[in-house]
């Protein structure tokens, strides 16, 4: 994201900010009908060429509220995209809901985010549908031998890119380390993200004595469901038989208890879809995630895969909005109160744990993912050239997955 670039918009003669859930005094005297339309179109097409990891959507979503429509100011984008940082979901979806809920109210949000996720929601339908059609086949299996181990590449510059910002300092470094022997004891991924949160609590809160109290109510309401959800969820979901109410159920749980990258959302749900209720292969699981990647919008959309793979179109609308609701709820609470949340030191230090549990997760999913996509030399060197790539250039994540498909359909023409 071009956050170096400060926009100063002149109102008068004095800049002002404008209030959160109030439009911009550009845009204050067009009527709600229009403003919401734009908003729609202005999602819509961002949802539709975004692709790669959330950075890339961020910047794209910049570049269109605060350079070209001017909806929000640099610095009011810069607090809402903090706020996103602050509370479970996708940060970049989230950041969109923020921007909607500011240029129109709780209409805004709404539409904002319907229109960021329509997009990924119905690629993955139509990718899905090809691959359970043509999945099989080696020709369709020859693209994913290239493009397994650049996304590969992938997970791995992001884990790179978040450890670095998450592990300074030994009290970030012991709450990795614990997270590391928690996963390695089998403990529940969510609730090693939530002990994180809590450990960072006590290391970064506590310890110091901040006399700024405690958050107010409704930021409170962010987490406290969380542990409740993820228990009663996980006794719902024992005898699992992939409904849509059970699809939803899980992915409900799921989004209220993701934080940071959503990469680590497959962290969290490999044990339960590969072994515990059997949904997806470690395979399919594997394909979702490359899914994820090559189709616009947010990495989310895998979840269009899973729930499509395992329960058809019914099974994708689920966990589509199961996985996405939760934000929705969050940020609806949590959007009137983006500055005392960025400035609260309790919710700081609660997502200051969780950042070193969430590279600890990712960890996991890069040594699952390498198991099925580096299985000769030519893969390990396209996972090597593929992450030189992204720390050494300026090109976004998409590029490897075009370069995945195109080295995929050459090596298909010259085998056959």
């Amino acid at each position: 994201m071009a956050a170096e670039e400060r926009i100063s918009e002149p109102i008068g003669e004095v800049e002002t900010e404008p209030d959160l859930g109030q439009p911009s005094p550009e845009t204050k005297d067009i009527p709600l009908k229009t403003r919401l339309l734009d908003l729609f179109l202005t999602t819509l097409k961002i949802g539709a060429t975004s692709f790669g990891a959330p950075t890339a959507h961020i910047a794209m979503m910049e570049r269109e509220f605060v350079r070209r429509k001017k909806w929000v100011s640099q610095e009011h984008f810069l607090d809402l995209l903090a706020a996103a940082n602050l509370i479970p979901g996708p940060n970049a979806s989230e950041t969109c809901y923020h921007v909607g809920y500011a240029h129109a109210g709780y209409p805004g949000l709404i539409v904002a985010g319907v229109g960021f996720i329509t997009p990924s929601f119905i690629t993955a339908l139509a990718v899905v549908w090809i691959y359970m059609t043509y999945g099989n086949l080696p020709q369709v299996e020859g693209v994913f031998y290239m493009l397994n181990p650049l996304v590969l590449a992938i997970v791995l510059e992001t884990t790179w890119r978040i450890g670095k910002a998450s592990l300074a300092g030994w009290k970030q470094l012991l709450i990795f380390a614990l997270a590391i022997g928690a996963k390695l004891m089998g403990i529940n991924e969510a609730l090693i993200l939530i002990g994180g949160g809590l450990v960072g609590v006590l290391l970064h809160h506590v310890m110091v004595k901040w006399e700024n109290g405690m958050p107010p109510a409704q930021m409170l309401l962010a987490f406290l469901p969380l542990p409740a959800v993820t228990e009663a969820a996980g006794k719902l979901l024992e005898q699992a038989k992939a409904t849509f109410g059970e699809i939803f159920i899980y992915f409900f749980r799921t989004g209220s208890i993701l934080f940071g990258s959503s990469l680590v959302l497959f962290a969290l749900i490999e044990e339960d879809v590969i072994s515990r209720f059997g949904w997806l292969t470690s395979q399919q699981l594997t394909d979702a995630i490359s899914m994820g990647q090559i189709t616009p919008g947010p990495v989310l959309a895998a979840t269009t895969f899973i729930g499509c793979m395992t329960s058809g179109f019914w099974g994708a609308v689920a966990a589509t909005v199961g996985v996405f609701l939760p934000s929705f709820i969050i940020v609806a609470a949590t959007a009137p109160l983006v500055k005392k949340m960025r400035e609260n030191h309790l919710t700081s230090s609660f997502l200051k744990g969780i950042n070193p549990a969430v590279v600890a997760m990712i960890l996991f999913v890069s040594y699952n993912l390498a198991q099925n996509a580096l299985v000769d030399v030519v893969t390990i060197s396209a996972m090597i050239g593929g992450l030189a790539v992204l720390l050494f250039t300026e090109a976004q994540p998409y590029v490897l997955v075009i370069a995945g498909f195109v080295l995929g359909i050459l090596r298909i023409i010259i085998i056959t």
